[in-house]
This record gives C-alpha cells, sequence and structure tokens, in this order.
C-alpha cells in the first residue's frame, strides 16, 4: 500500500500507529453522525469548524483542532473554505491526551508536522524519516489551556429543547424568564436546574451560543457589523467588547496565530 490511498477505511486499518489524511472541502460541507476505530484530531488550515458530539459542540479556527477519542459519534460542520488535515491515531499512541473531546492548540511546528505527515505513504518506515517524523508530531500533539467554544448538551428534554430554541436563534433576548417560559420551568427552577445539568449559568450557555454563531459567520468573511447586528448587539463596538472578554482577542485576531 505505497503512497495514499482513496479507500477511507484504510486509513482506520494501516498498520501504523497514525495516518494523516487531506480533504478540501466546501462552505457548508455537513459529515453527518459517524465514528471512527481511531481516535482523530479534526484540524483544517483555514475557515472553521464546528464539531458536535453527545457531550456538546466545539468550534475551533485553523489554530485548534479538536480530539475525538476513538469511538466518539461526532458530526462536523465547515464554516467557510475548510483544508482539513486529519490524522487517525491507533487508541494509546497518544496517551497524554484524554478520553473525552478536547481542544488542543496547533501552533506553526505541529501545523507543518501535519501537513507533512499528509504527505508521506500509509505504509511509512517506522524505523526511517518518516517514523521519526511522525514521533515528533505525537510528542507535540498534546492539549493546551486555551479558550474554547463550548457547548454541553443537558440530558434534560425540556433543557435539550430549550438550549436547541437558543441555537437557533441565538440573537433572541433570550432573558430569564423568556427561557424559563420555553422550557415550562419557574426562572429559580431553571436557574437551579440549568447549572446542575451542563455546567455552565443559563448566561454562559447564552454567550457561547452567540460567539459559536459568530464564529461561523465570521468564517464566511460576514463582516463584524453584521455579525453584531444579527447577534442583537447596538452597535459593533459592544459585540466586539464582549467577543474580546469572552475569548482574549478581539473578532479580528480569532483566526491569527498563536
Amino acid at each position: 500500500m505505497h503512497g495514499k490511498s482513496e479507500n477511507r477505511d484504510d486509513y482506520q486499518h494501516v498498520p501504523r500507529p497514525l495516518a494523516a489524511m487531506a480533504r478540501d472541502l466546501s462552505d457548508g460541507h455537513h459529515i453527518p453522525p459517524h465514528h471512527h476505530r481511531r481516535a482523530q484530531l479534526i484540524y483544517g488550515t483555514s475557515g472553521a469548524i464546528t464539531v458536535v458530539t453527545d457531550r456538546g459542540t466545539w468550534v475551533v479556527p485553523a489554530t485548534r483542532g479538536v480530539w475525538v477519542p476513538a469511538g466518539v459519534v461526532h458530526a462536523m460542520t465547515c464554516s467557510g473554505p475548510v483544508r482539513m488535515r486529519t490524522l487517525y491515531l491507533e487508541p494509546g499512541a497518544a496517551p497524554g491526551l484524554p478520553d473525552a473531546p478536547t481542544v488542543v492548540a496547533v501552533p506553526p511546528l505541529l501545523r507543518e508536522l501535519i501537513d507533512a505527515a499528509t504527505r508521506i505513504p500509509l505504509d511509512y518506515r517506522v524505523d526511517g524519516r518518516d517514523g521519526r517524523l511522525v514521533d515528533l508530531l505525537l510528542l507535540e500533539l498534546e492539549p493546551q489551556p486555551i479558550p474554547a467554544l463550548h457547548l454541553p448538551v443537558p440530558t434534560d428534554p425540556a433543557l435539550a429543547g430549550l438550549c436547541e430554541a437558543v441555537r437557533a436563534d441565538p440573537g433572541a433576548r433570550w432573558t430569564t424568564p423568556a427561557a424559563a417560559a420555553h422550557a415550562h420551568l419557574s426562572p429559580r427552577s431553571l436557574q437551579r436546574r440549568f447549572p446542575a445539568a451542563t455546567g455552565m449559568t443559563l448566561a454562559h450557555w447564552i454567550q457561547q451560543a452567540r460567539l459559536i454563531h459568530a464564529v461561523t459567520l465570521l468564517a464566511g468573511n460576514t463582516p463584524v457589523t453584521a455579525v453584531a447586528s444579527a447577534l442583537g448587539y447596538a452597535t459593533p463596538s459592544a459585540f466586539t467588547a464582549m467577543f474580546h472578554r469572552a475569548l482574549g482577542v478581539p473578532p479580528s485576531s480569532w483566526f491569527a496565530e498563536p
């Protein structure tokens, strides 16, 4: 099996600890829920990728990736054209990474290693240059404490329905009374049950939903003024201030290299 295969199953069963694949995907491209026998790093060198599992939703730009452990069902959607460079790792090949989905930083060295890995044969020599490249890549692949856009999904049907409504219209004025009415709960009950189910206050969850929507729009080159308006902010500066407080950088810098 020399070179790169057109059969995607080969990336799961090749007798090497790591296989890397390059795909160019269009804006809006959606991959429905599925799972792999190997762990996966989902990473794109352009645009933004939304990854959804039953444990939550993550949105990452080209400077970050999402680690999906083996067997975890996930779906993904592209915002803007995405040059995806994905890794499939044999379970145990990267013991420093957790057994739950998480965001990893992709600094310049790791980015170059991932790109180089997509060009080596699937049956690379483990004792040759390609094998050493993979060894270095695995050493560099580790989670880092970076701001992540993550939406945990509650299992409570009433709260799940509310979260779905917020995701569908994040720019609406989701006051606690309005959200409680949608969930058919009292405001006090909602304020007690929501953090217990998600680990976030309702206000924080709504802000995360708005940030995720903002990032998907920004990845498609929507102007900041239009994004601010879509999310219900009176001025672009108010939206920019919220974005900066939440993620540490203004919208114009979130896609920049770390």
